[in-house]
């Protein structure tokens, strides 16, 4: 080791202890008291109890959401500020992720939200990363979080582009790539509870209503998209170009987003989770304009 510190003085002679958390399979954390500043791998994999070494992997929790492995000879050091965190485990089993349809094994119990942005090869500075949560809605992962992949089921993910502005929430992979492809500008808002998709200028039936498009909004249920949205609504006020009419059961009003918007109440009771989503959705929109009455 080098007896100077970089600036002409000598090392002061280290602490006794340093002290590591060091967490398990399960992302129990304890810790541990190590008399050497720098410990290799092996070492810290001992001081987990971990035995014999070579069945074991330690990897270290760097600041940016990164897990780095360390060779059973590679030192590690424990005199940075606060306490360094490293998770020791048996490596005789990977790990299965879904990420925007990627399958990929992966070899550790846990991933970091910044990891899972590079295995999606996305930018982590551009993109966020959500959790699917079957019948529940999608949980954001921030870079330094640890998930568990210990517990049963594949885990899937799915990365969007960050949203800047207060209130905006981002949509399954699948429907973005949909409305980008259709070229329909949208917007997404979560307001007491609801979320809720506008679309932007839609393109209504030519000549039919007093307007050629409307913003449309559609609300989506918690557990979308293994729940079905319902009804749609639009502004402005759609009538008949012919009489100035509404259309029948179109005169109930919704709040949102400090707007009153038009509820076309046209149910849907045929949901098939896993296949259908804003797609469908979209086309039930078109098809009830084209054939209101």
């Amino acid at each position: 080791m080098n007896p100077n510190d970089g600036h002409g003085h000598s090392d002061h002679r280290p602490p006794n202890c340093y002290k590591v958390e060091i967490g398990d399979e399960n992302l129990n954390f304890r810790t541990v008291e190590i008399d050497d500043p720098v410990p290799t791998g092996r070492q810290l994999i001992k001081a987990a109890g971990g035995h014999p070494a070579e069945e074991f992997v330690a990897s270290a929790f760097m600041p940016d959401g990164t897990l780095e492995d360390l060779r059973l000879d590679e030192l590690f050091d424990l005199r940075h500020h606060g306490i360094e965190r490293v998770i020791v485990v048996r490596t005789d089993r990977s790990f299965r992720i879904l990420i925007d349809d990627k399958d990929i094994e992966w070899p550790k119990p846990v991933v970091s939200g910044l990891v899972l942005k590079r295995l999606a090869g996305v930018d982590p500075a551009k993109h966020d990363v959500y959790q699917e949560i079957r019948g529940a809605d999608d949980i954001l992962v921030r870079n330094t979080d640890l998930i568990d992949l210990t517990k049963p089921g594949v885990e899937r993910f799915f990365t969007a582009v960050a949203q800047t502005t207060e209130g905006l929430l981002a949509l399954p992979p699948r429907d973005a790539n949909y409305l980008e492809t259709r070229g329909i500008a949208h917007d997404v808002f979560e307001e007491g509870g609801s979320r809720g998709i506008i679309l932007r200028g839609f393109t209504l039936p030519v000549g039919k209503f007093s307007v050629p498009a409307a913003d449309i909004l559609i609300l989506l249920p918690p557990g979308y998209p293994d729940c079905s949205p319902d009804m749609f609504y639009c502004i402005p006020w759609l009538t008949f170009a012919t009489t100035g009419t509404e259309p029948r059961a179109t005169q109930v009003r919704q709040q949102f987003q400090g707007l009153t918007w038009q509820r076309w109440s046209r149910h849907n009771h045929e949901w098939r989770p896993g296949i259908d989503g804003l797609h469908t959705m979209v086309k039930r929109v078109e098809r009830a304009l084209e054939e209101a009455a």
